[in-house]
Formats: C-alpha cells, structure tokens, sequence
C-alpha cells in the first residue's frame, strides 16, 4: 500500500496529459465508428428489437459526441475541472450509444474503462472555470476538423472496399448504411463548423488599454484597496498604460501590456490568493488564442509553484532589496554614513514631510517644476509600464514624500502602500539641482521611520538587476552571461552601484524572476520589457547620464525598475 501511496503524487501529475489523450482517442474513434459501416450480423440482430428510429438518433449523436470528446481532450489538458466532469458523462453516454447503434460492445467497454480511470483523478483538474472560458485555439480546431475529415475519408474508403466494391460511390451513398454514416459525418463537421463560428464571434478580445477615465480604472483601484495579496509594484496598475484581465468574482485582476506578438504581465495577479491560477491560465490560453507570445515579468519566489503549473520556463533576472522595519537600526558602521549624512542635513534645515489627498494636489505645480529640473539632467524622458513616470493624475494617487530644505522644496518620492501593510516602496525619486548632497539619504531614513509609525512590515528598495546571478560551469547560459554583464556592464548601466547603494542599509535580498513558454524566449521578453518601459527603441536607446553629484546614487527610479 505504501507503494501505491508514493506513486500517488506522479499519477496526479500526469492525469491531466493522460486523459487528454486517451479522451482524444476516444473521440476518434466514435468519429470512425460512426462513418463507417455496421457490422452486418450484430446489426441484425438489434434491428428485430430495437426501433429504427433509436438506431438513427444513436448512430448521429454518437458522431457529435466523438467530436465533444476530441474538443473536451484540450479541456483535460488545461486541467479544468468542468471538463473531467463533462467528459465522464460524455464516455457512459456514448457507451450506451454505441449498444444502440450497432451493438459495439467493443466501443462500450472501452469508453465505460476510460471513464472508471479518470474517476479517481478529480484532484488533478483543479481549476474551477466554466467551459465556456475555455479558449479554442485555431489549433484546436484544426485538430478537430482534422479528426472529422479523416473519419470522412475513412468512411469513403472503407465503403469502396468492402461489399460495395463494384459500384460506383455515388450509388454506394444511396444504401442505407452508407446514408447512415455519411448523415452522422456531416452532422459532426457541421457542428465543428458551427462551433468554431460561433468561438471566433464570441472570443474575447483583447482587453482595451484601461486609462483613469475607464470604469475598470475604478474596479483596479477597488481591488488595491483592499487586496490580500500584493506588492508595492502592483500600483503600477494605475499608471493608464496596462490591460487587464479580471476574475469572474471581480475581486482581483492581473495587468499586462502588449507590443506586437508578445503579450508580458506585470508581476503575479493581485487580489485574492485562491484566484492567482485561473488569471494566470486565462492569461495564457487569451494569449494563446490570438497567436500571442506570453510572458510574465517581476515575479518573486511565492509566484513560483503557480508559474510552473502553466508549463512556463523560470529565469532568475537580479534581486530586491527590502529592509525589515521593526529590527532595524540607524546603529553601527555599516550604516555610518547614511546616519552622519541624515543627522547632518536635518541640523542644516531639512524636513520631511508626507502628503496626502489635497494636498498632494496643492502641491503637484511644485513638483512638477522639480521633476522637469532632473529629468533635464537624465536622457530618455519618462518612462512608463515597469516603472512610474510623472503624470499629475497618477502622482495623485499615492501619498507623496517631501523634503524642503531651509523651507523650501527640494526633493519628493511618491509612495506606493498595500492594504496589508506588508510593505512599502517608493516608485518616483527626484530632486531639484538647489538640493544638497546627499538628500536622499536623508529621505531614505526618514520613510523608515515613517513607515514604522504606520505599521509597515519592510520598506522595498526596488530591485538591483542581474545581482545574485550564478557564473558556474553547470548554471544556465543566460545566468553566466547575465552575470558577466553585471560585473563588465558599467557602461550600460550602473548595476554594482545600484547593488552596493542600497546594501549599506542592510537589506534582505530576495530574488527576483521572469517567465516565458520557452527557454529561447526569455531573452525576447526582457526585450520587450525593455522596449514597453521605454517607449520603444527611441526610448530605450538613450542611456541616462551619469550624475556629477553623489545626492543618490541608484539610477533614476530604481524602486520600480
């Protein structure tokens, strides 16, 4: 028993991939059965007890079901628990069809044998999403129609040669056995047209760009709200730029963008934890309906078991830093100079303060000049989709940290929060050239202290990319060359700088991943990553400068990098 008991967990795992195939033969062959001719005696025999009319409705809808199964076998192997229960009934409706029709009770054992072992498996079909969600792929019905036209083909061959050998084909379809089969043909391929008409109308499309004027725009701010699962980044739903897909309850959602073929998401979806799979699912199979190439960016290692059901391919792409509130301290040398940079700029004149609501408002005129002071210093303007960029509507949406210096301002970050208060982060960080050095220490500090008072975890510093890759003999290729880029890629960007910055104040550093179908297609979605949060090559192309004064020296909004 102990022995059936281990092998429990790999029979579960390969449920879905099994019963799919097994459900797809069995379709085919009722698609065969049912376009090919009667076995003569076993046929005469149910005629002298079974009305004709019973044997022509059994003989049809055992085609349509044939063609049920091939569509369910997709189902099966999406995992969706409505199709394990429609399947099951389809495999006993079809088994009496088949004593109906013919007396087969070669086909009504196998199918009754097939619905027995996919009985037990309920638990490795666990996604609980109708089958009308269900997305049908061109290639699903292609496969389909494939099954219908080779069962036609069949069916014309075998009449040819059997009996009918000596007569024409034409004369052979007015027999009623060959008028038989070729009604229970036609009516499979007619549903199978019908069918992927009727999918091709009313297959959703792809979600419009959600900008604050849309109703959804208020449903994404509903759902961060009062989300049980979400990072600081997931505010970067609210920056107008993203698509989304909702849940069927309307409590979470998962944001994405588009650029051509590529279809990239935006972190885990956030909302409700027990609803994170079916968004992700439905991510794929939309994505997978319009020919698209999915991919999802800023994954942490929680998203991880969720990401591996799809099937995607994992790959590490640097770390986040995040420093846990109620242990830590301005005290010791590592954190030396934060603390002597802080102590003095706050005996110099500087304060700090957070706004709020109007009076982020109030001020926006203020930090709009300070924002286009910096950006005049950085190339490439502002950005957009993994990183904030300063739009009045978005920056009021977030509570806004302020330094003025000797009263006057001089330098803000806008502040994502979650309603769990698990952590905070700031997304925009810029300041005016009148501002001393060192200011953002100075803000640094003070958001710790800010962020304890009201309850926070951990304060995020954003991520440091490509840190924490492995440049080992046995590590993956991309890991070695994103390693080598980090160590020789000053020039591109600061990556050991950013790293070494944000360690003086003595972060936990968690890992940070990106996922895509194929191995060979991460590379492309790290591209188009790159190309969406900078507005394409134009954007991407013009590197930041390097600033002449040390103020900060992360690179420009590296909290939502």
């Amino acid at each position: 028993m102990r022995f059936f008991r281990d092998l429990r967990p790999a029979a579960f795992a390969m449920a879905p991939w099994t019963a799919a195939i097994l459900t797809l033969a069995a379709g085919v062959m009722l698609l065969a059965s049912g376009a090919t001719p009667s076995e003569p005696v076993r046929f005469m025999r149910l005629i002298q007890i079974t009305p004709v009319y019973l044997i022509e409705a059994a003989h049809f809808l055992s085609s349509i079901l044939g063609l049920a199964l091939v569509l369910l076998s997709f189902g099966l192997r999406a995992r969706l628990d409505a199709a394990w229960y429609t399947t099951l009934g389809a495999l006993l409706l079809g088994a009496t069809l088949a004593l109906l029709k013919g007396f087969n009770w070669e086909e009504t054992a196998a199918l009754v044998a097939l619905a027995v072992l996919i009985a037990p498996f309920h638990g490795a079909f666990p996604r609980t999403s109708r089958l009308t969600r269900m997305e049908i792929t061109p290639g699903w019905l292609f496969s389909a129609a494939c099954a219908v036209a080779g069962a036609g083909l069949l069916g014309l061959w075998t009449f040819q040669h059997s009996d009918y050998a000596d007569r024409p084909w034409w004369r052979v379809m007015a027999d009623a056995d060959a008028e038989r089969a070729v009604r229970a043909w036609a009516g499979a391929a007619l549903v199978l047209f019908v069918f992927g008409v009727w999918r091709l109308v009313v297959s959703a499309a792809t979600p419009p760009v959600v900008g604050e004027h849309d109703p959804d725009y208020e449903r994404v701010r509903a759902i961060l709200a009062k989300a049980e699962v979400a990072e600081p980044g997931s505010n970067l739903a609210l920056l107008g730029d993203k698509r989304f897909l909702f849940s069927a309850s309307g409590e979470s959602f998962l944001m994405f963008g588009v650029r051509g073929r590529a279809w990239v998401a935006l972190g885990a979806p956030v909302g409700l934890r027990e609803e994170r799979q079916e968004l992700l699912w439905r991510f794929r199979e939309l994505a997978d309906s319009h020919a698209a190439r999915p991919g999802v960016h800023g994954l942490n290692a929680e998203d991880l078991p969720e990401i591996v059901e799809l099937g995607f391919a994992i790959q590490k792409v640097g770390e986040t830093a995040a420093v846990p509130l109620e242990s830590f301290s301005m005290d010791g040398r590592k954190r030396g100079t934060a603390r002597r940079a802080w102590r003095k700029l706050g005996e110099a004149g500087a304060t700090f303060e957070v706004l709020q609501g109007d009076a982020v408002t109030a001020m926006l005129p203020t930090l709009q000049a300070i924002s286009d002071e910096w950006l005049s210093h950085h190339a490439g303007g502002e950005k957009g989709f993994s990183m904030g960029g300063f739009w009045p509507g978005y920056v009021q949406e977030f509570p806004v940290a302020l330094v003025r210096f000797e009263g006057k301002p001089v330098a803000f970050a806008t502040l994502w929060t979650t309603a769990s208060r698990s952590a905070f982060s700031m997304d925009l960080m810029r300041y005016a050239d009148e501002a001393p050095n060192n200011i953002m220490d100075y803000l640094f500090v003070e958001l710790i202290g800010w962020g304890r008072e009201q309850g926070y975890e951990a304060f995020e510093f954003g991520i440091a990319p490509l840190a924490g890759l492995d440049d080992r003999p046995l590590a993956p290729i991309m890991s070695r060359v994103g390693r080598l880029l980090f160590e020789r890629g000053e020039e591109i960007y600061n990556f050991q700088g950013v790293r070494r910055y944000k360690d003086k104040y003595d972060p936990l550093w968690q890992p940070r991943y990106c996922a895509a179908p194929h191995k060979w297609s991460i590379p492309w979605l790290m591209a188009d990553v790159g190309l969406l949060s900078s507005g394409g090559v134009s954007g991407l192309s013009k590197r930041p400068k390097k600033a002449e004064e040390p103020k900060v020296e992360p690179a420009p909004d590296s909290a939502a990098a």
